[in-house]
């Protein structure tokens, strides 16, 4: 029987501070340098280096303000702010490289769908194929205030809207323009067929859209969907739009019941259980030996900042632990910002102190520390045990942490038969699928295709 091949996504955010908080004062680290193109195109080339899947860029609207009621500590450890758009980031790194996806967050909530579907159908022309786009829908009253609303809406109805935007998103994505619309017909004059172009007309609960299109089809049409979701209601959702579903479940138990649910889910949603790849959140410090790896983690322990990713950790929950004594119970009341994070800190009862304990690294994910075997060991581990397909992993000291990791681990991955030798062809689903560069008619999206005006 054949093994697994692990895919693998580099983790990254167009900021100082990603998920390993503090670790920007190392004297090694590069991330102040995110300002800069040449650090993304050298990203890049190492990742493609590397033969990752892609890049996965997070983003956010607003700031962590939550921890002690405002963003001194943000602003000290440079806490995902300063935050750059990461969608410009895209074209300069897809010239810089051949193969490499890009998954890239923007937040729907304030974002209208029309220019959204225009600016990936753009970058999947420019990238020929390779983006993705990671669908979130916004958990910070800080972003909901900056954009003049009073206050974010509720979580459930934020998915609600959220099933109505990728709605209008298929009807230009698939239906607007035909697959045979574009002809290029210098002779006969006609660059485009006009009966084979359509009106889209949106009347719904959150939206009204009425026009064109503005792209022609791209090789993809609809990019790569990443979601994040893990609550019923995010998995009621990726189950009926997701491809790449990200999830950050605190040990291999969890991962495995989370891992299950959504692929049930997916078969009740009509689609088959492998049609989406699962990828986990992972932090990674290697080397050539045990002791040289575990050296190397001391050495970053000393620059880590504890308190960044505690305050981090309170913008996902919306609870400020500064209010709390080290071990006094934390009120985990139901909130309004990410829903499996309260839901998951409250059902193993996690303190101040606990938390503080488990963000030695100035971050939510456990380090994997050890010589490549070891962290080929911990990673095979994780596919055989929960069903995830694949990593995301979050940089520690960059570029250092991607460096290690290709030179040491790569090559031992690739000795046990689990990881690519060389890239496939064809765009980003298709490497990730192995079948059309579009999606499959069993997904949601193809029920917008070829449609008329009327019909659409």
């Amino acid at each position: 029987m054949a093994k697994k091949e692990i895919l693998l996504n580099a983790f990254n955010m167009n900021c100082v501070g990603h998920i390993n908080h503090g670790l920007w004062a190392h004297p090694r680290d590069r991330s102040t340098d995110y300002r800069l193109l040449p650090y993304w195109t050298n990203l890049a080339r190492t990742l493609e280096r590397g033969l990752f899947d892609g890049l996965f860029l997070a983003d956010i609207v607003g700031v962590y303000d939550v921890y002690q009621r405002n963003v001194d500590v943000t602003l000290r450890e440079s806490i995902q702010l300063p935050v750059n758009d990461p969608t410009l980031l895209v074209s300069a790194m897809a010239a810089a490289t051949e193969h490499l996806g890009f998954g890239v967050t923007v937040n729907l909530t304030y974002e209208q769908p029309y220019l959204l579907a225009r600016r990936f159908s753009t970058l999947d022309h420019l990238t020929q194929g390779r983006i993705g786009w990671n669908i979130v829908t916004g958990y910070l009253d800080s972003a909901a205030r900056a954009m003049g609303l009073n206050e974010q809406l509720p979580h459930d109805e934020r998915y609600e809207r959220a099933d109505e935007y990728l709605e209008i998103l298929y009807k230009l994505w698939e239906g607007s323009w035909e697959q045979e619309a574009v002809l290029r017909d210098k002779a006969g004059r006609v660059y485009a067929d006009p009966a084979k172009v359509h009106e889209v007309r949106h009347a719904g609960r959150y939206y009204n859209v009425e026009g064109y299109h503005l792209a022609e089809p791209s090789p993809q049409r609809t990019p790569v969907l990443f979601q994040a979701g893990s609550s019923g209601r995010g998995q009621r959702f990726a189950a009926r739009h997701a491809e790449c579903v990200f999830i950050s479940p605190p040990n291999r138990a969890v991962g495995r019941e989370t891992v299950r649910t959504l692929r049930e889910q997916l078969v009740q949603a009509g689609r088959r259980p492998d049609d989406v790849k699962v990828f986990v959140g992972a932090a990674v410090v290697t080397g050539a030996t045990e002791a040289e790896a575990r050296e190397k983690y001391a050495d970053y322990l000393q620059y880590a900042s504890r308190e960044s990713g505690l305050a981090h950790f309170a913008a996902s929950t919306g609870i400020d632990y500064a209010q709390y004594d080290l071990d006094a119970p934390v009120d985990y009341a139901p909130g309004n910002a990410i829903e499996s994070a309260t839901r998951t800190a409250k059902q193993h009862g996690w303190t101040r102190r606990k938390l503080l304990e488990m963000f030695e690294l100035g971050g939510r994910y456990p380090a994997l520390v050890g010589s490549a075997s070891q962290v080929a060991d911990e990673l095979q581990a994780w596919v055989e045990e929960t069903g995830v397909d694949g990593f995301n992993l979050s940089r520690t000291v960059a570029p250092e942490s991607y460096e290690d990791f290709i030179d040491l681990v790569v090559p031992e991955l690739q000795n046990r038969g689990l990881y690519k030798t060389a890239y496939g062809e064809g765009t980003l689903r298709h490497k990730l699928f192995g079948e059309s560069d579009q999606l499959p008619g069993r997904h949601a999206a193809a029920g917008f295709r070829r449609q008329t005006a009327e019909a659409v």
